[in-house]
């Protein structure tokens, strides 16, 4: 059996930009994806921390080293610039590979840069 669980997670990250008139997806800076194991093209789950609203999309690759969060489309809707974001990223996994998995989260800081990464301990 295959369990949906969360690979990586992004927290606290600000956004740069809502760009309603954008083909729909969340930019997200190279470098940090690199660094939270998710690429361009794979389906997130955001969560604002500002009013409550979750979306989901998918990534596009933005420019290394620029640390955006953009939202594009029409999920730009239910964000404003400064708007701090939880991204999660989720796997499905046997139980055997979640019991080896620690998923990895980049914690941000003051201009959207890590200010650590922890894991997630499996149990």
């Amino acid at each position: 059996m295959l369990r949906k669980v969360l690979h990586s997670k992004i927290h606290q990250a600000r956004v740069t930009a809502a760009l309603p008139d954008y083909v729909g997806s969340i930019t997200i800076d190279a470098d940090l994806l690199e660094q939270s194991g998710m690429r361009p093209n794979d389906a997130v789950s955001i969560a604002n921390c500002r009013n409550g609203e979750r979306f989901e999309t998918y990534i596009l690759r933005g420019e290394p080293g620029s640390r955006k969060f953009e939202i594009n489309g029409a999920a730009a809707h239910l964000v404003e610039v400064g708007d701090q974001l939880i991204i999660m990223h989720f796997a499905l996994m046997t139980d055997e590979e979640h019991a080896r998995h620690r998923p990895r989260v980049l914690i941000m800081g003051e201009g959207n840069r890590v200010s650590r990464t922890t894991h997630y301990e499996p149990r």
